[in-house]
């Protein structure tokens, strides 16, 4: 991943931390021959998504997906018009900066109601996400029962609003690997591909909680229960059967949950922080698991 070129969110359960795990085990020729294209069915904040794409310029296109309707058509605002969310970001920039904290606050609830009152699509709705991505507690994103954005505000003192040579860089990157960003069901990616051309898939569902009281589910609205994840091995197990090669990862729970769930395939296990968390003892370095269906290639 080259300088500039970086996730333009800050998003739970994001991969920056496990890069360097994941770039050592993806199918390395594969990837380098222009045959394969490459899909992401949760692509969160997409920090793996942008290094695998920069990594590999021969990938000849990509899926990207989320389950999420604000992050999908931020990710295409940035893709299709990045110019035109500098611009809304530099306005929003303007008008926070110079305020007073009790002002600053006062303006990003208005901000956030106003994201939550309307339709996600449009520039002006992606520049508040980003915004209020900034603004926020903890950089956090989550949503009550009713999908509305109820994070906090945040307090920082200088938060950089605008970081146009980021956007300006991925959408490169995204233009260039010819992305298609879908919002819905992991399920859905397949149809949305090529039936002739073998696709590597990278896998990030929501992570099983390690305990009770860990779960990522809790900041989306939608939980991804242990059915869910029954019903994401069925479809990797699908991915297999149909010649694809999947790379998932995983929290490494102690009960086995994982090791029965995908039996005949490679898990191992790596160390990996957890950068977002309200307590800062709680931040890592934390096991997670890399599930695959193929023996690894040797790297640099």
């Amino acid at each position: 991943m080259n300088a500039t070129t970086k996730p333009f969110l800050k998003w739970v359960g994001g991969k920056r931390q496990l890069l360097p795990e994941i770039l050592r085990r993806v199918p390395r020729q594969a990837l380098a021959s222009g045959k394969w294209a490459y899909a992401e069915p949760f692509v969160g904040g997409g920090a793996a998504l942008l290094a695998i794409l920069d990594a590999f310029p021969a990938i000849p296109l990509a899926v990207a997906n989320d389950l999420n309707p604000r992050l999908i058509a931020a990710w295409r605002a940035v893709q299709a018009q990045p110019e035109a969310l500098i611009a809304a970001l530099q306005a929003l920039a303007e008008a926070y900066l110079p305020l007073s904290e009790p002002e600053r606050r006062a303006f990003y609830l208005d901000q956030r109601a106003r994201l939550n009152a309307a339709p996600p699509e449009g520039i002006a709705q992606s520049a508040r996400l980003l915004f209020l991505n900034r603004t926020g507690f903890n950089g956090l994103y989550r949503e009550n029962a009713r999908g509305e954005l109820n994070v906090p505000f945040g307090r920082a003192r200088n938060p950089l609003l605008c970081d146009a040579p980021t956007l300006r860089a991925d959408a490169a990157l995204l233009r260039r690997a010819r992305v298609t960003f879908h919002c819905g069901d992991f399920a859905e990616i397949p149809r949305l591909l090529p039936a002739d051309r073998p696709t590597f898939f990278y896998l990030d569902p929501p992570y099983r909680p390690l305990s009770q009281t860990s779960s990522f589910n809790a900041y989306v609205r939608t939980p991804f229960d242990d059915d869910a994840q029954r019903r994401l091995a069925d479809f990797c197990r699908a991915l297999d059967r149909s010649g694809h090669r999947f790379l998932l990862s995983n929290s490494a729970t102690d009960d086995g949950f994982f090791e029965r769930l995908y039996a005949g395939f490679r898990l191992e296990r790596v160390l990996a922080r957890r950068a977002v968390n309200a307590n800062p003892a709680k931040r890592g370095p934390l096991p997670e698991l890399l599930i695959s269906n193929y023996a690894p290639e040797d790297t640099p």
